[in-house]
């Protein structure tokens, strides 16, 4: 761990990017196999690969006490530390003492996480993660503790880890990027790069894979500014899920690329049928289905509006997102919440199917091999119906198919901003948040925003930020955590640029007043310092320029929208996305 150490220190030095990649390379060739593919994990900024499932569960809170017990420091000693330095890592580096003996392999550590991962109870956890720090000298406890949090913090993304690989071992940083994402594990991508065999791996089931993301727009009239026609449908206010089916085996990942599958038991039942392997993208919402499907031969034959074509398959409407709230994060929904909240899957793009990936494919032809895919299912659910579409309610020979809770996401052409329009406001008549307005020759772009995919939404003036600190609140709030620092991304920095209390629930304050208590890094009575995890969605009146928070804005009147479980700390809005509202603001 000292060399891996090492060169995290001379990364962290360094703001070029082909530097940094260059000192991964060397580091990489100067180690066996075994070591290399350990450390690429490690400067994924992760314990464990990706496709894994197992996880560390230590919370700040207990790395806050070890770090505290070996150092011989109080929690107030150790706040100020904390203040200096921003980082449970760094302050572990310099406070832990140094000691004759110390010292560790990059194998050994990633042994000793396995063996924290496996251990039952809080107390044996506590007792590994004392050991480890204890064995470790300060600069190698200062990288495993930014390992276990999570966080690096020495501007390395995955990304450059790949284009080292390629480059260390003589690959196409293409290459390396598409393995990794075929397989989840950049250490055993390194292993397949060492071997000259990138061209071998294969998808791995039941690992997610990147979201493709929208970029905002402001009117109809910039929808169509990127491409000459589009395909638009109505924009759900529900999680984004990843459906993975093989063999009868389904499981579901949202945004944050963690398993759901259990808070939607329905949902899996109802792709089981499927006849080939294949991984879905769509949004699950809480669904309100309707007593029976309603068609017209006027709608048949497209003599509607494209505003009213929705009414040609009557499939229901999606319910407020807090109603869908209420199933998240539960690992057993009872019958009586099934029946009150049914949820609906609305399908909208296949990445993979039958042994191949679809991803490079353009939108237009992804769809087809969708509608066939939800058109061969074996067995088909009680109530399973399928109606044959033949106008232009989609793509053409399109089947639009309702599947137990499954549901072929409707699919709208426009070719003009009066039709955009005219579609923006029948989504918003349905409850919906607004539009996505794709391209039809896209292809799908794991991870990546760009031009391809647009989101018009009912509210442009919200962003999604980054909680860094939580107080009590006042009267019936003083003994829970109700008033939230949040903050947005300045480059790879979490930059504060506003506080609210007002927005969320009762239940939403107190459980997430338990998790904040338990993800606490530094503890100032009333406020407290938490792990920058939890996104959430804020409105606001106005923003101003303001030195009274580090990001340089300020919000006027700021409330909390909702929680978004669905998106990582690493979505959360930019201060280029700030700008860009203030700007637009004057």
């Amino acid at each position: 761990m000292r060399k891996f150490a090492e060169t995290c220190e001379q990364i962290a030095g360094t703001t070029k990017k082909l530097v940094k990649t260059a000192l991964v390379a060397d580091y990489l060739k100067s180690c066996g196999v075994d070591e290399s593919a350990i450390s690429a994990v490690f400067l994924s900024g992760q314990p464990f690969p990706v496709w894994e499932e197992t996880t560390l569960q230590v919370g700040g809170r207990s790395l806050w006490q070890i770090v505290a017990e070996l150092a011989g420091k109080s929690s107030s000693e150790l706040a100020g530390e904390y203040r200096r330095h921003g980082d449970l890592g760094a302050v572990a580096g310099e406070v832990l003492p140094k000691r004759n003996g110390q010292g560790l392999g990059v194998l050994e550590a990633e042994s000793m996480f396995r063996q924290i991962a496996a251990a039952r109870g809080a107390a044996a956890k506590v007792g590994l993660v004392r050991e480890l720090l204890s064995r470790a000298t300060p600069l190698e406890a200062k990288y495993i503790v930014k390992i276990m949090t999570g966080d690096l913090r020495i501007g390395l993304k995955e990304s450059l880890v790949e284009e080292a690989i390629g480059k260390a071992y003589d690959a196409a940083p293409s290459d390396v990027q598409r393995a990794n994402m075929l397989l989840g594990d950049i250490g055993e991508t390194l292993r397949f790069a060492a071997a000259r065999r990138l061209g071998e791996a294969r998808m791995r089931m039941f690992h997610p894979l990147g979201f493709m993301l929208a970029s905002p727009i402001e009117s109809a009239g910039e929808g169509l500014s990127y491409f000459p026609e589009a395909a638009v449908e109505d924009k759900y206010d529900g999680v984004r899920a990843q459906a993975h089916i093989s063999n009868g085996e389904v499981k579901i990942f949202s945004r944050t690329r963690d398993e759901i599958t259990e808070s939607f038991p329905e949902i899996p039942e109802a792709l089981a049928g499927l006849r080939r392997e294949a991984i879905l993208d769509g949004e699950i919402v809480a669904w309100e289905y309707p007593a029976e499907i309603e068609m017209t031969k006027e709608i048949l034959d497209g003599a509607v509006s494209p505003a009213d074509r929705h009414k040609a398959v009557n499939l229901g409407r999606a319910r407020p997102f807090s109603v869908l709230q209420q199933r998240l994060g539960r690992k057993k929904v009872s019958e009586k919440m099934l029946r009150e909240i049914p949820v609906a899957y609305l399908v909208f793009d296949v990445l993979y199917a039958d042994g191949e990936l679809t991803i490079d494919c353009a939108l237009k032809k992804r769809a087809r091999i969708l509608d066939e895919l939800l058109a061969e299912r074996d067995s088909r659910p009680r109530g399973y119906r399928t109606i044959q579409s033949q106008p232009k309610l989609a793509f053409e020979d399109e089947q639009t198919s309702v599947a137990g809770s499954i549901i072929r996401a409707p699919v709208f052409r426009a070719a003009s901003p009066e039709q955009l329009d005219e579609l923006f406001l029948a989504a918003q008549a349905r409850g919906n948040e607004g539009l996505m307005i794709k391209n039809l020759d896209s292809t799908y772009s794991p991870g990546k925003r760009g031009k391809s995919w647009l989101k018009m939404k009912r509210e442009l003036a919200t962003l999604d930020v980054v909680v860094t600190a939580v107080e009590y609140g006042h009267g019936k709030r003083i003994k829970v955590l109700s008033d939230y620092t949040f903050a947005v991304w300045n480059g790879d920095r979490l930059v504060n640029i506003g506080k609210a209390y007002s927005g969320l629930t009762d239940a939403d304050i107190r459980e997430k007043t338990q998790w904040f208590l338990e993800h606490t890094i530094e503890d100032q009575e009333f406020r407290l310092i938490v792990e920058p995890k939890i996104v959430i969605e804020v409105a606001f009146n106005n923003m101003m320029k303001s030195e009274r928070h580090d990001s340089g804005y300020a919000l006027r009147f700021p409330r909390i929208v909702r929680l978004r479980p669905d998106k990582s700390a690493e979505e959360a809005d930019t201060i280029e996305r700030v700008a860009e509202i203030y700007a637009r603001q004057k």
